[in-house]
């Protein structure tokens, strides 16, 4: 007699929280921005912005920040205003982005590393080459602005809606 067994659900891949159609076009977006990148790592970047909303919407008041790549990711999806509006939507929350100017001296890496862990428990696995500390050049990107978990909107308790 056999046994049943549940079965594991397999988790969605950041590529399924978008259209097929729409991830391409953010990806060409990265691409646009950033002459000479090759399409293989605008993916990637596109990918690990998908999985940092995400995370910020499913953990609000964690106090998460997209690392300098991962933030030309989300750059990106937010010139996509109805795909990323479609995005929040669908998880639980709008994930406001407020820029602020780069300035090394606020970098703290347990907030990335912060970050990294919220997306791991969102169920995604963390490209850590990506999440570089902002100092970091080794992977250009056009965005020019970083964060602190306080001006990322709805990542934080009492951010915008």
């Amino acid at each position: 007699m056999q046994t049943s067994t549940p079965q594991a659900i397999a988790a969605t891949t950041p590529r399924d929280l978008i259209p097929a159609e729409a991830f391409a076009g953010v990806v060409a977006t990265v691409l646009d921005n950033n002459k000479g990148m090759e399409q293989a790592l605008a993916e990637r970047i596109t990918e690990e912005a998908l999985k940092f909303v995400a995370a910020c919407a499913k953990r609000p008041g964690r106090g998460l920040r997209p690392s300098r790549i991962v933030d030309e990711g989300w750059h990106a999806l937010i010139l996509h205003t109805k795909v990323y509006e479609r995005l929040c939507r669908a998880q639980g929350r709008f994930v406001h982005h407020v820029p602020e100017r780069p300035d090394p001296s606020r970098h703290n890496s347990f907030e990335l590393e912060h970050t990294k862990a919220s997306i791991q428990k969102a169920g995604y696995e963390v490209d850590a080459l990506l999440w570089l500390a902002p100092t970091d050049t080794s992977i250009p990107v056009a965005a020019d602005c970083e964060h602190t978990p306080q001006s990322c909107g709805s990542c934080m308790d009492g951010g915008p809606n």
